[in-house]
């Protein structure tokens, strides 16, 4: 197939776009490489990529690009609670204006394959598992405008979109502010952690098996489409707590206790069930022990300076 992928250089984008290489498709992949990153490099003897440095707001541009496409991954976003908060503006128009603008583009019949986020399902009951029939009450502005675009991609049909759960592990456009990123790294560098909201749970997923879920849906997109699947690891429904249990295991120096002293702008508080996803026979390979000892061996390489969203 022939891809076009926005934000095809960002943490997941730059995983995905080599397997979807590694099959043979035809990719497009745009981005504005706001962050410099060089994360698409390795990929450029690559005759089936074509890179396009441009904004993904571009409508001209855009229109050019899907006239002959067989599928689109709108992958561009700004992501996260912070960074939306910090610039509103931006965030409306490309978290939500410019995935509409595809929507309004393209023909009935190319697919849309399109990652929102889990933490839509906002504060939880506890002990009940958020399946994608849960309602959907996001408190950030990110989780607003990710719960408000993925009813326009329902409702435009031919497309799946994939409730993804904090991903974590090793990119080559590499963020440290994703929470397992994050605490694996203060834990080697800082050696301890103050942790507000301590037993606040959330599910987790390697970035690997983010573009695995990409990839599967494609292959079975006719039995899969027009409906949200969460994708995490049902093994991995953590609060931050046993999150940091989980680190020590292979960081023994790692100190950690709580305090009152902030909060999460997502407020995200839940567990999450996985099995419509699992059921169609996905299942994630990269669990959390590993993902962890990854981290581990490539902040030998990293320093936080340069690896974040805000």
């Amino acid at each position: 197939m022939k891809i076009l992928v926005t934000g095809a250089a960002g943490y997941i984008g730059s995983v995905l776009v080599p397997e979807l290489l590694k099959s043979n498709h035809q990719v497009i992949a745009l981005d504005n490489f706001m962050y410099r990153q060089t994360s698409l490099l390795d990929c450029c003897s690559d005759i089936n990529l074509k890179i396009i440095r441009a904004d993904a707001r571009d409508r001209e541009l855009i229109s050019r690009q899907l006239k002959d496409v067989d599928a689109i991954f709108p992958l561009a976003c700004l992501t996260g609670a912070p960074l939306c908060s910090f610039d509103p503006f931006s965030a409306k128009t490309v978290n939500f204006d410019a995935v509409k603008m595809i929507l309004e583009l393209r023909r009935p019949e190319q697919l849309i394959i399109f990652p929102t986020t889990n933490s839509g399902y906002g504060i939880g009951q506890k002990g009940i598992h958020c399946t994608e029939q849960t309602p959907l009450r996001p408190v950030s502005f990110y989780g607003k405008l990710k719960v408000e675009i993925e009813k326009e991609i329902l409702d435009s049909r031919n497309c799946i979109t994939l409730r993804l759960a904090t991903a974590f592990g090793i990119s080559p456009r590499m963020r440290l502010d994703l929470l397992v990123n994050d605490f694996t790294y203060r834990a080697l560098t800082d050696k301890y952690i103050v942790l507000f909201q301590a037993h606040f749970k959330r599910n987790y997923i390697h970035v690997r098996d983010v573009a695995r879920a990409f990839i599967h849906c494609l292959d079975n997109f006719e039995r899969m489409k027009n409906e949200p699947y969460n994708v995490g690891l049902s093994d991995a429904n953590l609060s931050k707590w046993e999150l940091c249990e989980e680190i020590k295991k292979q960081v023994p120096d790692f100190y950690f206790r709580e305090a009152e002293i902030g909060e999460d702008p997502d407020k995200r508080d839940y567990i999450v069930s996985n099995e419509k996803i699992e059921k169609t026979g996905f299942k994630p390979r990269f669990h959390l022990e590993r993902g962890i000892g990854e981290l581990i061996k490539g902040y030998q390489a990293l320093r936080r300076n340069q690896f974040s969203n805000i």
